[in-house]
């Protein structure tokens, strides 16, 4: 399930893990340490340059059971969410 754009932009994040400063498989591997941080329910946002992540992080989230919500571009860097299910 993803959220709407406009429920994104108001989403209050329990953890914002900012892995701009690498390029794949960074941004997985910044999610993959921080996520224990984050409480069951709770809301990790993601901040990547890499388009990659786009694709990887739903599908990491897929695999680790946790609910990818979405994704936002904001100038020149990307904003994505997945919400921590166990």
């Amino acid at each position: 399930m993803t959220v709407a754009t406009d429920d994104l932009k108001g989403l209050k994040s329990d953890l914002v893990v900012d892995s701009r400063a690498t390029s794949c498989p960074g941004p997985i591997l910044a999610a993959k340490k921080a996520i224990g941080g984050v409480p069951v329910g709770g809301v990790m946002e993601v901040l990547a340059s890499d388009i990659g992540t786009l694709k990887d992080l739903p599908a990491w989230s897929k695999k680790m059971g946790h609910e990818y919500l979405g994704s936002l571009d904001d100038a020149g860097y990307l904003q994505l969410f997945l919400r921590k299910t166990k």
